[in-house]
């Protein structure tokens, strides 16, 4: 399993929400690229990047910064937040992120989906972004009464390889993740979809239990912020 650690970025700094919440944001740094290579240093492989400005207007203000970010060809490199337009998406592989994820348009627009897929294939992704079991949008502001299994269902039957599953109800909190919720998720695709988990994980514990159910890939947030989990150590871990 691997380990992605999560840069968060808002007005070309490294934050954190609680729950989602734009008005409880913790600022931690000015500098997202030293935070990549500091990752880097600590042995992660790959790097969960978000815009949260981004997710809010649809647009890339801090893509130089990604950029700077993804030019380092030994780490891999995803980025989403208001990815809504071919434009967007071509700027990002332009700048030489590995993987771009579409969120609220994978809901909102299956003919942009469509396209996406065509063009990049394993290239995109998409963000399943859960709160109590239905599918939620424009940055976690936006609340739909989506199933959030009916849709990654219908999101594999259109060819989408990889989907990131936040549990909104724990991320920020450092709670621990939802283990029962993976489980389910994995249990209803039979593994035939590549679930990333995220939402609360803070614990050695919790990496164990997700690589136990032998999920792709998890995310660490505010536990690495926070000082209550040793990056490193986590890395080891899902590994071995």
């Amino acid at each position: 399993m691997i380990v992605m650690p999560a840069i968060d970025i808002f007005e070309g700094k490294v934050v954190r929400l609680f729950k989602g919440d734009y008005t409880q944001m913790t600022v931690y740094s000015d500098d997202p690229v030293a935070y990549a290579k500091q990752f880097k240093d600590l042995g992660a492989t790959h790097l969960h990047i978000v815009d949260l400005e981004g997710a809010k207007t649809g647009e890339t203000p801090n893509i130089d910064i990604i950029k700077q970010i993804a030019a380092d060809d030994d780490i891999f490199t995803e980025v989403g937040g208001g990815i809504r337009t071919m434009d967007t998406i071509d700027k990002y592989i332009a700048a030489g992120v590995d993987r771009v994820i579409l969120g609220t348009s994978a809901v909102t627009d299956e003919g942009f989906l469509k396209a996406a897929l065509a063009k990049y294939g394993d290239k995109i992704a998409v963000s399943v972004d859960m709160y109590n079991g239905c599918v939620a949008i424009k940055g976690w502001t936006l609340k739909t009464d989506l199933d959030s299994y009916t849709f990654c269902e219908r999101m594999r039957d259109l060819g989408v390889k990889t989907v990131i599953c936040t549990d909104i109800s724990r991320d920020g909190t450092m709670n621990g993740i939802s283990i029962d919720l993976f489980k389910e998720i994995q249990m209803w695709f039979d593994y035939d979809l590549k679930v990333i988990a995220g939402g609360g994980l803070s614990s050695l514990e919790d990496i164990k239990m997700l690589k136990i159910l032998n999920l792709p890939g998890a995310i660490i947030g505010k536990a690495y912020y926070e000082g209550k989990i040793d990056l490193k150590e986590a890395i080891e871990v899902a590994k071995n």
